[in-house]
């Protein structure tokens, strides 16, 4: 669907294209189109695979997400059976897991039992983390690439009695997940800042337009919502 709207801005001749990427390889062809026709693109919240396709990718530092739920983890608990809930063709998913599992790699302590792949999607993830539970009920951590896989863990925990035995991490800093989190069910959640890659992203174009010379890369920031530091965020809006 994404490469035939690309292909029917191409034909719009529109000046330029933001797009949020839902397969970062699979969108190639389109990005290919667009860059020979001359149209910037300005990728938004997850990469592309071929960044030459594109003017500037502007995403939250979706590693260093992982690495803050991971950190946490660690001062958390002296040890941790943990699941993975991931989604294999989103590359910010696939970096926030991976910044999770790098940071807890050289610590033996912290063991990753399993993974599935939920899509990020609330529906697949209480199913995927039926299944996983099933075959490690000793597990007591979950790591989910966002909040809304996350909801779909803990409703998955409610169903079995467990919820707020399992510590249950997000990525996404989502007004539901802050909620989660001030009723203690959800441990925390690295959060990103919409409005602010909105913001900066439409300021990369305004630019490029105005004949600067824009960066190709650009990372925002992403920090641990916690119990402790929720009253910072609010529990309201993102």
């Amino acid at each position: 669907k994404q490469i035939s709207q690309i292909r029917e801005f191409v034909d719009l001749n529109v000046s330029g294209i933001f797009i949020n990427p839902v397969d970062w390889k699979a969108i190639k062809p389109a990005l290919e189109e667009a860059k020979e026709a001359g149209i910037p693109v300005i990728v938004v919240d997850s990469d592309v695979y071929d960044e030459s396709l594109v003017r500037c990718t502007v995403i939250s530092d979706n590693y260093r997400a992982g690495e803050l739920c991971a950190q946490h983890l660690m001062k958390t608990r002296e040890s941790a059976k943990i699941l993975l809930l991931s989604h294999s063709v989103a590359k910010s998913g696939i970096d926030r897991i991976q910044g999770f599992k790098d940071f807890l790699a050289n610590d033996p302590q912290y063991e990753i039992l399993d993974e599935a792949d939920c899509l990020g999607q609330l529906e697949l993830a209480m199913p995927a983390t039926e299944e996983l539970l099933k075959k490690h009920p000793d597990a007591d951590v979950i790591m989910c690439l966002n909040d809304l896989a996350a909801m779909g863990s803990m409703a998955a925990l409610k169903e079995q009695g467990r919820d707020g035995q399992i510590l249950v991490y997000g990525v996404d800093g989502s007004p539901d997940g802050k909620g989660m989190i001030a009723g203690g069910i959800m441990t925390a959640t690295s959060a990103q800042f919409p409005r602010k890659i909105g913001r900066m992203a439409a300021d990369v174009i305004y630019r490029f337009f105005d004949g600067e010379n824009v960066p190709r890369r650009v990372l925002v920031q992403t920090e641990l919502v916690t119990k402790e530091n929720l009253e910072e965020y609010g529990a309201d809006g993102w």
